[in-house]
Formats: structure tokens, sequence, C-alpha cells
């Protein structure tokens, strides 16, 4: 069963290696140690997150601010989680928690949509671990890119994690008129905290407030329907 959990999570692991790969030298473009970058791969494994994060830390945000922004940005893991949970009751909570560490957006829809009522331990793990695999190898890959290039273009990697969120918010907010309102909001949040002295704050927390003040009001004012919005 393990085998076949890698069988179909290979191309989820193919798909990561660009990705990783680029998150490794986006990464030391912002002069992080490569031993950090790679060990935020193996212990954090959050494609996402990660980026954020790397933007983070380069525009000088506080811890506080940092944790708070991916909380919000890995919310979604609590109902992915539980989802999960239901395909695999025979199993205790240590192997569950274990278990957990590899649930991606990737990997969970590959269960969420399996027929089976319960999955086999084997099977999860085969799953899980072949795209972390990729996701780590990719991330050492792309730092050892990173640090093989010159100094003028390793700095103007900085602009693939703009083009990498630009790219693929574009697709999201053609198909849904919620998420387009919510970009909208973010837009004219940060660009009031930005612009308007009276606030003088840092980028870090202005990145963090305009995340928590429109997840919130898409979590309160827009529920969605298939992709039409109910007010």
């Amino acid at each position: 069963m393990f085998y076949q959990g890698v069988k179909r999570a290979l191309p989820v692991a193919i798909g990561y290696l660009p990705i990783a790969i680029t998150f490794g030298v986006v990464a030391r473009s912002a002069d992080l140690p490569s031993t950090m970058i790679v060990l935020m791969s193996v212990m954090v494994f959050a494609g996402a997150s990660q980026f954020v994060a790397i933007n983070l830390i380069a525009s000088g945000a506080g811890i506080l601010g940092i944790i708070i922004t991916i909380f919000f940005v890995n919310l979604r893991h609590i109902l992915m989680s539980a989802t999960t949970s239901e395909k695999l009751k025979k199993h205790n909570k240590g192997w569950l928690a274990l278990m957990s560490f590899g649930i991606t957006d990737e990997s969970f829809s590959i269960i969420a949509t399996d027929n089976r009522e319960d999955l086999p331990r084997s099977y999860v793990f085969g799953l899980i671990t072949i795209p972390y695999i990729a996701w780590v190898f990719g991330t050492a890959a792309g730092v050892l890119i990173g640090e093989s290039l010159p100094a003028l273009l390793e700095s103007s990697m900085e602009i693939a994690l703009y083009a990498m969120f630009v790219g693929l918010l574009i697709p999201e907010i053609k198909r849904s008129n919620s998420k387009l309102k919510v970009v909208i909001l973010a837009v004219f949040i940060s660009s009031g905290l930005s612009w308007l002295p009276v606030f003088n704050l840092s980028e870090g927390w202005i990145i963090t407030i305009t995340t928590l003040v429109s997840a919130l009001f898409a979590a309160k004012f827009i529920k969605v329907e298939g992709d039409r919005v109910v007010k």
C-alpha cells in the first residue's frame, strides 16, 4: 500500500520541485543562511507559508507579526485536518499527529476524493512522503543554485516571489467574485496603511494587518455557494 500512495502522489511531487527550487533561490536572495532555508522546508513543509515568511523576514517584520500572519495563512488546515481525520478513524492520536504534518492542499485533495471510508496507514504515508522529499530536495537545489548566481541576478530574484503570487492570484479572482472583492479590499487597506503618515507602520505589520482584516471581512460578510457570492 505504501507504493500505491507513492505512485498516487508522484505527479504532486513533480509539481513541487520547480516551486521548491524557486523558494530556495528567493530565500537565498533574502540573505538567509542556507542551513536555515533547508531546515524551514524540513520542519515546516508549507509552501505558501514559507514564501510569506521569507517576505516578512526580508521586510523586517517582528516575530509576533510573522506568527499572526502565518496563523491566518494556515487556518484552512484546521478544516482540512478535520476532514482528513474522518478517513483515518482507526489510527491513534500519535499516528494522526505524524500524518497531519504531511497534509498539504494537494495531498488533502487526494485523500478527500478517495472513495474508501478508511485509508490504510501505509498508503497515507506513501502519499505524503514523496512530496515531502521532493520539497526538501528542491529547496536544497534552489539554495545551491542561488549561491552560484551572480549577486545582481540573485538580488533580482526577489521579484520572483511577487510574480508567483500574481500568477496564482489572477486565475483565482477570474473564477470567483468573492475572491476579487477580498483582493480589492486588501489593496485598499495596504495602500492606506502604507501611504497615510498617521500609521507609520513597518512593511511586516502592514502585511499582517492587511491579511487579518481582509480574512475577517471575508469570513463575516461573504458567503460562497459555488462561484456565486451570497450576501
